[in-house]
Order: structure tokens, then C-alpha cells, then sequence
């Protein structure tokens, strides 16, 4: 799925989300419940929104139902929904710190009545510092601390669903 597509439909009805921030927001929300519907997500989506057509619904819906699928999948294929190598490393920067930042309102949003384990309290603290990263970045060795973090928050991804939902079929560290 085309992240610039995805991202036009997104700023469509908020100018102030992007699709990245987007993506955060359903792994986030699938992390707690893996029968989390797009219709929940949407509606959190455009909370701000004056409308949306069937078509952008329809895209957006895939998202999430892709997201939904690559998160229960025995493969692993999962990854964070961020523009592609053919952005400058700063928009991959910033894209991730929007993905951080919705997965953070989502599982705070959805679950903040839950009490949290150490490991899981560690790993948001990790994405939460995420949040503040430079996005001034450029050369070898930032391309590859982007490349480590999105590794990082992918794994981390599959070790939150382990543990908040210990029930399903994911991956269980």
C-alpha cells in the first residue's frame, strides 16, 4: 500500500495527522485488542473531520485490516507504515516520530486503566523518548540509527502484543 496515497487521503480531513501517525494509532490500538475494528479507528481518525468519501474509507479500512492481518500473522511481515527510501531521510525521521507518537495516544487512549509491567512500561518509555528525535538527519551512520530504530519498534511491536494479549497466536518473548 502506497504510503503517499494513504497520507493525501489522511490529510484530507486533518491536515494535523499523517498516515504514519495513522498506522501508530491501529498498531497501537491492535496491540491491546486483537479484535480491534476499523471502524473504532476511523471514527478516532476523524474525530475532527467535516467528511469523507466510501473511496478514502474504503483505503483506510484496507490499512487497518492489512495492519490487523500483518500483526496476527505467524510470519512476521509486520512494519511500521512510513514513507520508502525515496523520501529524504528528515521525512522518514519526522514520519517515524508521528508513528510513535500515535501508537502512544492509542494505547494510552484505549488502556489507561490498565497497569502496565515493568518490560512493558520500558518499551514506552523508549518510544515515548522516540518522540523527541532530531529530524536534522542525514549520512550513513543516521541512516542507519533510523534503520535500528524501526528494527527496535517492530520487535517491540510483537513484545507488547505477547504480553497484553498473552493469549493469541503472536510471537511470545
Amino acid at each position: 500500500m502506497a504510503y503517499n496515497a494513504c497520507n493525501a487521503i489522511i490529510l484530507e480531513f486533518d491536515p494535523e495527522l499523517s498516515a504514519a501517525e495513522a498506522h501508530g494509532m491501529a498498531t497501537g490500538m491492535l496491540c491491546i485488542n486483537e479484535h480491534a475494528d476499523s471502524a473504532s479507528w476511523l471514527n478516532e481518525l476523524k474525530a475532527n473531520s467535516t467528511s469523507s468519501t466510501n473511496t478514502d474509507d474504503s483505503t483506510l479500512v484496507h490499512l487497518f485490516d492489512e495492519t490487523q492481518r500483518l500483526l496476527s500473522s505467524d510470519d512476521y511481515e509486520y512494519d511500521l507504515f512510513l514513507p520508502d527510501d525515496d523520501h529524504d531521510l528528515s521525512t522518514q525521521t519526522e514520519a517515524l516520530k508521528n508513528w510513535c507518537r500515535g501508537f502512544l495516544y492509542s494505547m494510552g487512549a484505549i488502556s489507561s486503566n490498565k497497569h502496565y509491567s515493568e518490560d512493558v512500561l520500558e518499551i514506552l518509555k523508549d518510544i515515548s523518548e522516540f518522540t523527541k528525535l532530531d529530524t536534522q538527519v542525514e549520512g550513513e551512520e543516521d541512516e542507519a540509527a533510523f534503520v535500528e530504530l524501526t528494527e527496535y519498534l517492530r520487535s517491540a511491536v510483537f513484545l507488547l502484543r505477547a504480553e497484553l494479549i498473552p493469549t493469541s497466536n503472536n510471537f511470545n518473548a
